[in-house]
């Protein structure tokens, strides 16, 4: 039997009392609502301590709606031991950017804010056992990373040099000019004596994102691209091996493509990072190393089909690296010298997100989550399943989740494609109305872990009877490197067909209302939004497009990543073929818009510009009778941050999709959010509980 055929099996084998016995579970307890959604809580970078006996986290509070102040979630350090027990040392409504241990373990470094109005982040020491965070270092700029040395006593940090004191006393005056791009300062690594409090800047060429100490203290690694600018980051960086005494480059890696983590092995010999395969190659994902000295890098996971993630350094012959193969994570092993292929793909289990383990330690820290929870801690062990530590969102224990699938459909081509399903809580005869998420990227893919966000919350839509799919199409990454260039100089066609094909897969297998089918996403994800509902618009019935590309000729001349985009997706420059170009734009279609189209998108994004939404909004109005609608949120970048910005774009999504796909349609909802009136009600409860 084919996998094909499997999975059409799995979906003919729901019996009629599985679906009584999830109808019956879901009327017990109440669905996610929107408001809980951007409420909940998220773990982020863990990392073990020297010991092995705890594991320091970041964890992401969103602000109280109609409460607190409005702005980005506040971000607080807690630490877990290996029994589950975790409490905050970093708390309240205060800001840490990045945690690190001491080298004895006695002690936590972290940058934060107590004050979320100062400019900048001050690097904090904190006793684990007991005592206030000291602050040791504060930056007259902005510190982007900071690593401790080995013998703990030097604290290596990136960050720009900082601004000439007389320049907020001009600002002030009215001197407020930016030079575009030519301005934008270079990061220097510095080094800090953490006895004395001085920091002293490396005179190294080129700005600085990544570091990483030798061993011995005496070098370090640091990725430096040729300007700060985001493209030459993404595009152009390489590792340096640089002398800690006179900061002179003793060595370099010669990697050329995209480049991600990288770090020493034990005993300083041996350099392992992850990158691109070549400059076309859209994800680092390949696991190299090669010698500090001098050498040919060695792929350690070659023909790998999915990408990694993540890895650590068992030992000096050794790495654990972390894989995201199809929807799935793995973890695995490789010894130097011994390159070998990975084994069977994996099928199950939580979605890792980053892993982080000493060498010789026998357990490593994890970030992961499932179809049942967003990302918390994990502890991993070999050979052992990974053990959840962090309960986040106790809430989520009162509430009713939907069924979670992973489906593999055939497009037109014959290529197999992966995508997950968030079933509807109540399955209607003809079809459930479908909405598509579309991610971004193209070089992303979803995995089989929580799926619900502020611009995708597929359990408040499940439970309003909606059938919510994430495909994962030709392009995306966890596949290799072969399938994620498929895009490439083949902008819309035939990717977006795949999800074309997708609806009806799901359509003859009985999910899906083929007439009542929205589509939406961001960034790539906006693309495809607005494609779809402009090309490819008798397939969709509404579509709501944030941060999306409409004209693919401007787009070279705004965005901040054009050699990225050269490089990795239109692999021709807009000159060359303007044709080509324009034909794979929105716009050139926009007099074919039938379906109703909501567009958004914050007015300071730097890497789509506002533009490309005001283009699409201004063709469909002037083009077409279709309702189309507009929506700035200021102040926003590439996605929205502040909590009450999410909340009002999960408003608008969730009511542009009934209106048009379960309501008639027909003129626009109105564009008001009765927001006001919820006031009055969010200031009695605080009061209420002020009292008690």
């Amino acid at each position: 039997m084919t996998t094909h055929s499997k999975f059409l099996l799995r979906f003919c084998s729901l019996t009629l009392a599985t679906l009584l016995s999830f109808t019956v579970s879901a009327a017990e307890k109440p669905a996610l609502s929107l408001e809980e959604t951007v409420s909940l809580k998220t773990a982020s970078g863990a990392v073990m301590s020297p010991n092995g006996d705890a594991i320091a986290y970041v964890l992401s509070v969103p602000r109280e709606l109609y409460v607190d102040k409005d702005g980005s979630a506040f971000r607080q350090l807690h630490v877990v031991n290996l029994e589950g027990e975790s409490r905050p040392y970093f708390a309240g409504e205060v800001s840490v950017s990045k945690v690190a241990w001491s080298e004895d373990g006695n002690h936590l470094f972290f940058t934060g804010k107590r004050d979320l109005s100062a400019d900048f982040s001050s690097l904090y020491r904190m006793p684990l056992h007991g005592g206030e965070a000291e602050v040791i270092y504060e930056p007259k700029s902005s510190m982007k990373a900071f690593y401790p040395s080995p013998d703990g006593k030097t604290i290596a940090f990136l960050a720009a040099p900082p601004k000439p004191e007389e320049t907020k006393t001009l600002k002030e005056k009215g001197f407020k000019a930016v030079v575009y791009e030519e301005s934008d300062p270079y990061v220097k690594v510095w080094l800090l004596d953490i006895e004395s409090g001085e920091a002293v800047a490396q005179e190294l060429e080129g700005s600085a994102s990544v570091f990483s100490w030798a061993p011995d203290g005496e070098h370090y690694a640091a990725a430096l691209a040729p300007t700060p600018m985001i493209d030459d980051e993404y595009m152009e960086r390489d590792i340096f091996i640089v002398s800690t005494k006179d900061a002179k480059i003793r060595n370099q890696m010669n990697h050329v493509g995209k480049l991600g983590h990288f770090d020493w092995s034990p005993d300083g010999e041996q350099i392992a990072w992850i990158g691109g395969e070549d400059i076309h190659d859209p994800s680092e994902g390949r696991l190299y190393a090669a010698s500090a000295s001098g050498g040919e890098r060695v792929e350690l996971v070659p023909g790998y089909m999915g990408h990694v993630k993540d890895f650590y350094w068992n030992d000096n012959a050794s790495i654990t690296w972390l894989g995201g193969r199809g929807v799935w994570t793995e973890l695995s092993r490789v010894a130097l010298g011994q390159v070998e292929a990975a084994g069977d793909a994996p099928d199950s289990g939580p979605v890792i997100r980053s892993i982080h383990a000493a060498p010789g330690q026998q357990a490593a820290a994890a970030i992961a989550d499932t179809p049942e929870h967003p990302p918390e801690v994990y502890l991993l062990r070999q050979g052992a399943d990974p053990v959840r530590l962090t309960h986040s969102n106790p809430l989520l224990d009162e509430r009713q989740l939907a069924r979670q699938e992973v489906v593999r459909y055939a497009a037109r081509d014959g290529l197999e494609l992966d995508m997950m399903l968030v079933h509807p809580f109540e399955k209607k005869r003809g079809g459930n109305p479908l909405i598509f998420m579309i991610h971004g990227g193209p070089e992303a893919h979803y995995s089989n872990g929580w799926m619900s966000a502020y611009s995708r919350p597929a359990q408040t839509f499940a439970a309003q009877g909606y059938l919510v799919a994430y495909p994962n199409y030709r392009g995306s990454t966890g596949r290799g490197v072969e399938f994620s260039k498929h895009g490439q100089h083949a902008y819309a066609d035939p990717e977006f067909n795949d999800i074309v094909d997708a609806k009806h897969y799901l359509v003859e297998a009985g999910l899906a209302d083929g007439d009542r089918t929205g589509i939406t996403g961001g960034s790539y994800g906006g693309f495809a939004s607005m494609w779809a509902a402009s090309a490819l618009s008798e397939h969709f019935a509404a579509s709501v497009a944030f941060v999306g590309i409409s004209d693919q000729i401007s787009k070279f001349g705004t965005t901040n990543i054009p050699k990225e985009m050269f490089n990795v997706h239109a692999r021709s420059w807009p000159w060359d073929d303007w044709m080509w170009m324009l034909e794979r734009s929105p716009i050139y279609h926009a007099g074919k818009v039938k379906t109703p189209l909501l567009i958004m998108h914050g007015d300071k994004d730097p890497r789509v510009h506002p533009a490309q939404s005001l283009e699409m909004y201004r063709n469909v109005k002037v083009r077409t009778d279709t309702p189309v609608r507009l929506v700035w949120y200021p102040g926003e970048q590439h996605g929205n941050a502040k909590t009450a910005a999410r909340y009002d774009y999960a408003l608008r999504l969730e009511r542009w999709m009934n209106h048009f796909l379960k309501a008639p349609g027909g003129a626009l909802p109105p564009y008001e959010i009765d927001l006001a009136a919820r006031l009055p009600a969010a200031g009695e409860e605080a009061e209420a509980g002020s009292g008690e």
